[in-house]
This record gives structure tokens, sequence and C-alpha cells, in this order.
């Protein structure tokens, strides 16, 4: 089984799923917010929020021509610039987020979108990089990233296999060692019918990395079979409140869903356990009810053994039931008493 660490935690299917809580747009313009949503997410027991490190002119142009235009969803009629002006994360806000994740104890990462952002969040010691969906086919962006030397996430939405091939090998050959490949559906939402959670096993399969799940979908079902189909990294955007107005609030999970997330995921994985066909610790007290054979009536050393002398009933303290025709015909060595357990002590 591969592990890689985070900021010291490890992960991996021998571990408990790893939880990212995404901020991405949802500070919503307010330095405040974003430092809520962080002490938020901690509280709520996710291990690390990522933000996202561009400027509207570092992602695109500042032109309304038809190409730049948004045509439909949630965001229909404004430019790529505009949209983008209002939701990016104001680099000078980076510093005192990162210090206060420290403070609080919550890993905090990013998503870059260009060479400075990486430089930016490399002069923070940032543990690891998250690259998104949108990303996953600008490889000299995965080149860049992959030479810090540090754990990479790879968001995988849109991408066919050959992109996604693309993408792992441009970074395993450029230094990253530590890698984990998130399957994601781009719509927001997305509707689980369209997860096809089976690529899972077989993108691990087929890539040899760990697999997780990027989840867009606006309840926690989805993320939670991910597990069972080996999911060790789960990310879902998070905030304060699903009517804030932001971009990607009404998307996203609020406090309470984003506990149950935490909480879901972990039975889940807890749930998976191993190959084990044994006795469990809570069907200990439980053998008693189990059927087994027992005398129903006095009996005499010498005396034979016929169907009107042992039944199989409860509880489970005599011979099991499958014994039942061999005790057929056998003498007792000893006298025994009705309502006695039988035993290979009391026959010849």
């Amino acid at each position: 089984m591969q592990t890689i660490h985070i900021n010291h935690r490890a992960i991996g299917n021998n571990h408990a799923p790893y939880i990212i809580a995404e901020m991405s747009a949802n500070h919503n313009g307010s330095l405040d917010n974003a430092f809520k949503i962080i002490s938020q997410a901690k509280q709520c027991g996710a291990d690390a929020v990522k933000i996202q490190t561009y400027t509207a002119d570092t992602i695109t142009l500042n032109s309304r021509a038809p190409d730049f235009m948004i045509q439909g969803g949630l965001w229909h009629g404004q430019s790529l610039h505009e949209l983008y002006q209002k939701a990016h994360m104001p680099w000078d806000w980076h510093k005192p987020l990162f210090e206060y994740a420290k403070e609080v104890g919550i890993t905090i990462f990013s998503s870059p979108f260009d060479f400075t952002a990486v430089d930016l969040l490399e002069s923070l010691d940032a543990p690891a990089y998250k690259i998104a969906s949108f990303e996953v086919i600008d490889l000299p962006l995965i080149k860049y990233v992959a030479q810090t030397g540090k754990p990479m996430i790879i968001s995988t939405g849109m991408a066919d296999a050959d992109e996604i091939g693309e993408a792992i090998d441009t970074a395993k050959s450029n230094g990253c060692t530590e890698l984990v490949v998130l399957h994601c559906v781009s719509g927001y939402p997305a509707p689980a019918a369209d997860y096809h959670l089976r690529t899972l096993p077989d993108m691990a399969q087929k890539f040899g990395t760990l697999v997780g799940l990027s989840d867009h979908t606006l309840d926690n079902t989805t993320a939670i079979a991910s597990v069972v189909l080996g999911a060790c990294v789960i990310e879902k955007h998070f905030t304060l409140d699903r009517n804030g107005g932001g971009a990607d609030d009404s998307f996203s999970l609020e406090p309470a869903d984003l506990q149950a997330l935490c909480r879901d995921t972990k039975t889940a994985w807890q749930a998976l356990g191993r190959v084990n066909y044994g006795l469990k610790s809570s069907e200990q007290g439980n053998v008693q009810f189990r059927r087994s054979l027992y005398f129903v009536k006095d009996l005499k050393a010498g005396d034979v053994i016929d169907e009107t002398c042992i039944r199989s009933v409860r509880p489970g303290f005599g011979l099991p039931p499958k014994y039942f025709d061999d005790l057929i015909g056998k003498k007792l060595s000893k006298d025994v008493a009705a309502n006695t357990a039988t035993s290979w002590d009391y026959f010849q």
C-alpha cells in the first residue's frame, strides 16, 4: 500500500480519509470570513483547508469578447475577468491566513494557477500543492510545481485518460514522489450520476497512484461511497452560509455538513476493515444464542441415543447441530440429566 504525508499526516488506504475543506471564493471578499472558514474547518474535523492563488490577470484576459463571456450556469453573463476579479484570494491575505491556520492547528495549502503563484506559496513554505481540474493540461505548471519536491494532488475533471497520464508522467518525471489523483466532475453542482465511482479503482490500477474524490455534489453520499472504492482523499467546497451569495456558496457544505462528512467517511473507512470471517468483538456475548444439541430427558449410562433424546435448541453451549446424526445410536458412558448440554465426554 502506498502512503504519502502532508504536514506529517499519513495519507493512504491504511489511514482514515484525508478531508480537505476547499475555501475557493467563499471568503466573499472578506478576510474575516476567510479566518472564520479556517476556524470552522478545524472545529468540524477537516484535515486541511485549501485556497486558490491567482489574480484575474494571471488567469485570464480583461476582455468581453465572446470567447471570454460565460454562457449558462451559475455565472452566466459575466466575463471570466469579472468572475475571477470578484472570486480571487488577495495575495496579501496569504501570509496572515497561513499564520492563522498554523495557530489553530490545521494544514493549509493552495492551488496555484501560474508560476508566480507557486513562487508566493513557496515563500510561505506551503506543505503541498493542488492542481485544479482546469489546469490538468497545463503541463508546464505541473512541471514547475513538481520541481518543488512537495506532495501534489491533481484533479482530473474533464481530462481523458491520456491527459491524466500525461499530467502524472510530468509530475513524476520532474521530482514528484508523493501524488494523489482526484476523480472529479467539473460541474457546479454535479449530479451524483455523473460521477461513475467505479472509475476510482480503475484509475488506481491504471496509473499506479493513490486516488481520491473532488466532490461537487450537494450532499455527502457520493463522497462517503467513494471511500469504499478506494478514495483516500476527499475534497469538498466549504462555506459559512450556503445562501451567502458568493460564487461557490450555493454548492458548498455548511459546517454541520462538513462535520458529518468527516465523521461518516471515517466510519465508512473503519467499516471496510480487512477480510475477516472470524468472530467479531461485538459478537462475543451472542455466541450463547446460537443453536446446539441438548439432552431432553434423563438418561442412564449405557442408554442408546435416539431422536427423542436430543434436540437442537438455543443456547449454544452444546455440540453443534451438525453432529445430530452422529450421536444417534451412540451409548452414554455416564448418567445425564435432562436439559444438559451435549458433550463428547458423555459418550463411549
